[in-house]
Formats: C-alpha cells, sequence, structure tokens
C-alpha cells in the first residue's frame, strides 16, 4: 500500500510513499512538451505541459505513478483494490483510461481549479495497456499550492473530494478516512491533563503521552490518520534543505519496514520508494528502501521542448559518507 502527501514551507512540495512487494524497475522520467501521448479514445496530445515524476517505461511510454508537472500540479495514484471500478467507454464522455488518467490531468491542467473542469466532462474507463497489463485499481491524489483534492472511480460513479488534510492511503474510500479523523479528536501534541479522575493524582511519566492512542500499525486507516497527524503538527525551517528533510520524515512515519507485512510465499510489502518534488522549482527528490541518501532530479536541466521521455533508473545501493 502507498501514502501520498502535500507540505507547504517557502515552496510547496509534493510526494508519495510506493510500498509494494515487487519493484518494476521504475525510472524518474521527464516528459517533455512535445513527446506526443497517443490516448485510446481520446485522440493524441502533441503539445503539453512537461512532467517528471516515477514511472514504469513500456518502451517510451511513462506509466507514472506519481509526478509534478512544469507549473506546480502534482497528483499520485494509489492502491484501491475492491472499490476502484472503471466504466465500460461511454458516448459524450472524455473516455480516459486509468494509465493515461496522470499525463491526461497534468498535461493540459496548471491547477486543481483546471483539473475539475477536465473531470466533469471525464469518465475513467475499463481499458487495458496491453494484453499483459490489466487496469490497475487506483484512487488519485491532485494537488497544487492552493488545494488537494481525492478522485475516486466507484460503482457510484466519479468521486471528487475536497482534500483538506492533503493526505492521501488505500482503503477505504476517502470519505470514510476523513470521518473516522472524528475518533482521534482527543491526540494532542501537548502534555494531557488528567481528564480521567479528578480524586485520582495521575500524572504525565514521560513526553508525548498526549498522543496515547495515535495508531502505529501498517493498515491504510492507520497510516492516515498517523501521516495526518504527523503532517498538520510538523515544523520545518524554510530553506529546501530543511523543508525536503521534514518531507521525508513525515513520510516515514509510516513508512513500512521489510517483514511487518507478509504476503506469503516468502514476499514482504515494503516501501520500494519515497518521493518528494519541488512543486514550484521542479525538482524530484527520492529515496530508496536500501538507499537512505537523497537523490535528486532538476527537470528544468533537461530539454523540456524535446520530443522523447528522459529516464533515471533509481539509485537502489546504499550510499554511505564515511568521515574517517
Amino acid at each position: 500500500m502507498c501514502t501520498a502527501a502535500t507540505y507547504q514551507t517557502r515552496d510547496h512540495y509534493f510526494g508519495r510513499t510506493l510500498d509494494y512487494d515487487i519493484s518494476y524497475q521504475e525510472k524518474v522520467a521527464v516528459t517533455p512538451r512535445n513527446y506526443p501521448f497517443f490516448f485510446r479514445e481520446v485522440g493524441k496530445l502533441d503539445e503539453h505541459y512537461a512532467i517528471v515524476g516515477v514511472a514504469c517505461m513500456e518502451g517510451d511510454y511513462p506509466l507514472y505513478y506519481d509526478a509534478v508537472n512544469e507549473v506546480g500540479l502534482g497528483m499520485a495514484g494509489l492502491n484501491f483494490p475492491g472499490n476502484a471500478d472503471y466504466k465500460p467507454v461511454m458516448p459524450g464522455k472524455d473516455n480516459v483510461a486509468s494509465f493515461e488518467f496522470i499525463p491526461w490531468i497534468l498535461g493540459q491542467c496548471a491547477s486543481v481549479k483546471e483539473a475539475r473542469v477536465l473531470l466533469t466532462r471525464m469518465n475513467l474507463a475499463d481499458i487495458r495497456f496491453s494484453e499483459k497489463l490489466p487496469p490497475a485499481m487506483l484512487h488519485w491524489m491532485i494537488a497544487d499550492k492552493e488545494e488537494s483534492i481525492t478522485v475516486e472511480a466507484v460503482k457510484d460513479g466519479l468521486m471528487v473530494y475536497d482534500n483538506p488534510v492533503g493526505i492521501l492511503t488505500n482503503n477505504p474510500p476517502f470519505e470514510y478516512q476523513m470521518f473516522n479523523l472524528n475518533n482521534y479528536m482527543s491526540i494532542s501534541t501537548e502534555n494531557p491533563k488528567n481528564l480521567f479522575a479528578e480524586k485520582l493524582d495521575l500524572k504525565t511519566y514521560c513526553r508525548g503521552m498526549g498522543a496515547l492512542g495515535l495508531p502505529g500499525d501498517l493498515s491504510s486507516v492507520s497510516r492516515f490518520v498517523k501521516a495526518v497527524f504527523t503532517k498538520v503538527n510538523s515544523i520545518s525551517g524554510e530553506s529546501e534543505s530543511e523543508s525536503i528533510s521534514q518531507f521525508f520524515h513525515i513520510l516515514g512515519a509510516v513508512a513500512q519496514q521489510r517483514g511487518c507485512v507478509r504476503l506469503g510465499d516468502g514476499k514482504c510489502e515494503l516501501t520500494l520508494y519515497t518521493s518528494c518534488c519541488n512543486m514550484d522549482k521542479g525538482i524530484y527528490y527520492y529515496t530508496t528502501y536500501e538507499n537512505s541518501q537523497i537523490s535528486g532530479i532538476d527537470m528544468h536541466k533537461e530539454n523540456l521542448n524535446g520530443t522523447h521521455p528522459v529516464c533515471y533508473p533509481l539509485i537502489l545501493g546504499q550510499q554511505i559518507r564515511m568521515q574517517n
């Protein structure tokens, strides 16, 4: 499973964890403005905003997991099995496949406001990329520096929710995840007061007791609560270094360690990579499970008027700086 987040200091940041049991040789892909996207039902997009993010490359086609465009709109798709429901192609609608959704939005939209307009006439259609690659069951977070939304294609249709916390995990649907936060309104960053019984001399005996009851397990419901609590209470300096460090610490609070979620046959779910993109500067930072050093790719150092994606394999091996 996965967690996506936004964060605001002097600049705006967007990123996610990818929690899964296997890798598909993901790469950081910069797709320039003149790479032609051939959409199955809605035609060809010859010119569009440049995009940077992590993708599985099928030939030269980037199947983006998460990405940000050159004008500061970000989008991430997270696993949503059992609830995602893609419809047949519908006449009179913009029929977009799930694998096309990120470039369809980021290629054309400069803001969440513009994305909302496209969503009013869009149908997430049940179209596979190939015989080998059926549609992934996903829901999405779309964010700019002003707001975030969650998009879910379910049996009742395409749902678009305001996302005031700027966090997304997996099942259950987003509406429940937000309601569930009501159960944790007593959680605090401050030391607790004795509300249990006035006649008992109860005392705090260590720091952090105001957060007793904050979930610590790796379920998507618990990760949502913990990620929201961590993000909304985070304090960071304004510098780039302080901002990205804090962002990685926020997502680190819900990272999955190998062995803690076992899937059988020796397989384990773990955090394959964590990303943090400066949406204002177009710099995509990431770490991987074995490599905790932050690596970065600046999309503006590439030829954004080109016609082919530029890809960088994720650095997987640990990078250790020895001091003696």
